[in-house]
């Protein structure tokens, strides 16, 4: 199967570069191109084509929107993913009225970056491996189903339920309070990627949620907190 072609749309060119290198480990993906001006966005995409567009919001000229706009109007077959400094609530609901497959906000760790374009590659496949489909398809293709209630019987292979119990009950009680992996690791006393590896899963059923967290001096911290 022919790799997924990206263009990266980004004013920032040092950005701009790390993406496209982060974009580059993924499997099934190749840099189609990158365009540091929306006017550059525009002639790029219509010669390259690409099935998938790394999206900035701000530029000198104008708002990546318009840009997301205008490709939609077309009928495209792209998608796009948002990458962005913009925190703003109405930014996000702008992108999700606009048909944006993900938004991820800046600075990017290269986890969540790879999450995203897997997730992305997976349901273009899935897309393309039948002709029809069933009601659970659809569930997932518009991920309206709920996450069952998690048990100790009913956790995934490869989730051990003592384990589980014990990153759980780091959070037991904080009010609001944000822990690193590192942290969890030695409070629950297990190795740093076990607790990483939990600590994502608990994401996925929407039981923490993880920001990046600036020091004061330093490189940004990805921290967990429990969902209100």
């Amino acid at each position: 199967m022919d790799n997924f072609r990206i263009l990266i749309v980004e004013d920032d060119i040092k950005i701009s570069k790390i993406h496209s290198l982060y974009a580059e480990k993924v499997e099934g993906f190749e840099v189609a191109g990158i365009a540091n001006t929306l006017e550059d966005a525009g002639d790029m995409y219509s010669i390259l084509e690409p099935d998938l567009i790394l999206l900035d919001l701000y530029f000198p000229e104008g708002n990546g929107l318009e840009f997301l706009r205008k490709v939609r109007s077309g009928n495209a077959q792209a998608d796009f993913i948002l990458i962005t400094a913009a925190k703003e609530m109405k930014s996000l609901q702008a992108a999700l009225y606009g048909g944006a497959f993900d938004y991820l906000i800046k600075p990017v760790i290269f986890d969540r970056f790879q999450e995203s374009l897997i997730r992305f590659r997976e349901h273009r496949r899935g897309l393309a491996s039948s002709d029809t489909v069933e009601q659970k398809d659809v569930d997932r293709y518009f991920s309206i189903t709920a996450s069952p209630p998690q048990t100790e019987t009913s956790v995934p292979k490869g989730v051990d339920p003592l384990t589980l119990k014990k990153i759980k009950k780091v959070f037991k009680g904080s009010t609001g309070e944000g822990f690193s992996a590192e942290a969890v690791s030695e409070i629950s006393g297990v190795s740093r990627s076990t607790a990483r590896r939990y600590l994502e899963y608990l994401i996925s059923i929407n039981y923490l949620y993880a920001d990046q967290v600036y020091g004061t001096v330093g490189r940004p911290e990805r921290k967990y907190f429990k969902m209100k």
